[in-house]
């Protein structure tokens, strides 16, 4: 790799790590579908564009960066922040490794496909092993389950809680995040390249 190219990559990397972390700030509640304090963002389409461009360590950079400047006015001592690092960086590194190996629109489909269906998985156990233990400091049980049973009082249980309303969230989001990906990569890919057309 040329001296430009590394130095266009670095740019690029920062500039798309510039985004994410406003698209972080931009994040809205899903009202009647999740508990308030689960919210929406769409700041993983610049580390998933970084991703398809440069490859997973580019992508899992940006999911780095913006955390790390999202955690200077963190609301949840750091935990917040942790859990959207991981989550992000599997669901981009995994794309972008599986499209790495399969560089085609397909290819870069399956690999998001799967890259949201681990993060999805992973974030129950992270949520019930790591994220919620850590609020619970802060917050009785009896709370947290209380903002999830005002939208469904059949939720019995923070496992059930997590299965029945974090997963899907988890999986959503992805695919949402994707979808937005895939209409804007074609378009923004000279730019990201280098290339005119």
């Amino acid at each position: 790799m040329s001296a430009t190219t590394r130095t266009r990559r670095m740019t690029a990397t920062a500039m798309l790590s510039a985004i994410a972390t406003v698209l972080m700030y931009l994040e809205f509640p899903l009202p009647f579908f999740v508990p308030p304090f689960i919210k929406m963002d769409f700041s993983e389409v610049p580390a998933l564009l970084a991703g398809f461009a440069y490859g997973p360590l580019a992508g899992i950079t940006v999911c780095l960066i913006k955390n790390l400047f999202k955690i200077v006015a963190t609301q949840s001592f750091g935990v917040g922040e942790l859990f959207n690092f991981t989550m992000g960086a599997l669901f981009v590194g995994v794309a972008a490794l599986v499209y790495r190996h399969h560089r085609t629109r397909r290819g870069a489909a399956v690999g998001a496909l799967i890259g949201a269906a681990a993060m999805a998985i992973v974030s129950v156990p992270f949520n019930y092993f790591v994220v919620y233990p850590a609020y619970m400091r802060f917050m009785p049980i009896e709370a947290i389950l209380g903002m999830y049973q005002a939208i469904n009082p059949d939720a019995d249980g923070l496992l059930a809680c997590l299965l029945l309303f974090n997963l899907p969230f988890t999986l959503a989001k992805g695919l949402l995040d994707a979808a937005v990906t895939f209409l804007i990569y074609k378009p923004l890919s000279p730019m990201l390249h280098g290339r005119r057309e």
